[in-house]
């Protein structure tokens, strides 16, 4: 596979070093130089996002890529997903891939739209797209729409680059990563709703 990208200044959201790994070591492969976004308020605990962000940061850095961090603000996350479901419901009552994950993405990948129109960036992307446990279609989607609520504010245009990072051998080479780098491989996506279930949180 060889990638494409709608531009060569590209803004890649990265939810975590396991997810991003094969992308990040693709990109440059072929002479790219994404910029990573780190932005997760999803994550429950402020230790919890510190810790993955600690293991993205020497992997980013060995391929000469800088990471940049949005502000932390997990109550802000809730209250933005909780608006966007309808009254009434809880975030508990949804499914993974449900209403609150496709909320959850819009929040996240608004915030990395806003960054990529404020500065110039040719195009945004996103490791989301890399999981097999999210919906390449709630992903995409959430992008385009990032996008194009933030493009008036660019100084150029922005667009959604909607590539499937799960295709091109990547998927494999995501987990030879994860083995070769004894990475930091987190069981749930982030929020509280996503824990997994024991016997003392079912």
């Amino acid at each position: 596979m060889t990638l494409n990208p709608p531009g060569n200044k590209i803004l890649l959201h990265v939810c975590c070093a396991p997810c991003s790994g094969a992308i990040i070591e693709k990109m440059v492969a072929e002479g790219l130089r994404p910029t990573l976004f780190w932005s997760n308020s999803n994550i429950c605990a402020a230790e919890e996002n510190a810790r993955r962000l600690e293991v993205l940061k020497p992997y980013a850095a060995e391929f000469g890529v800088p990471v940049v961090e949005d502000e932390y603000d997990h109550g802000k996350w809730l209250e933005y997903v909780q608006e966007q479901l309808p009254a009434g419901r809880s975030l508990a009552d949804f499914p993974e891939r449900g209403e609150r994950c496709a909320a959850c993405f819009r929040f996240r990948l608004l915030r990395a739209a806003r960054y990529a129109a404020a500065e110039g960036f040719d195009c945004l992307t996103t490791s989301l797209a890399s999981s097999r446990w999210k919906s390449l279609e709630q992903v995409d989607e959430a992008g385009r729409q990032a996008v194009a609520e933030a493009a008036g504010s660019a100084p150029k245009p922005l667009v959604y680059w909607a590539q499937n990072w799960r295709r091109g051998g990547l998927q494999p080479r995501r987990n030879e990563i994860i083995r070769e780098r004894n990475f930091y491989n987190q069981t749930f996506c982030g929020c509280e709703f996503s824990l997994p279930k024991t016997k003392d949180n079912k």
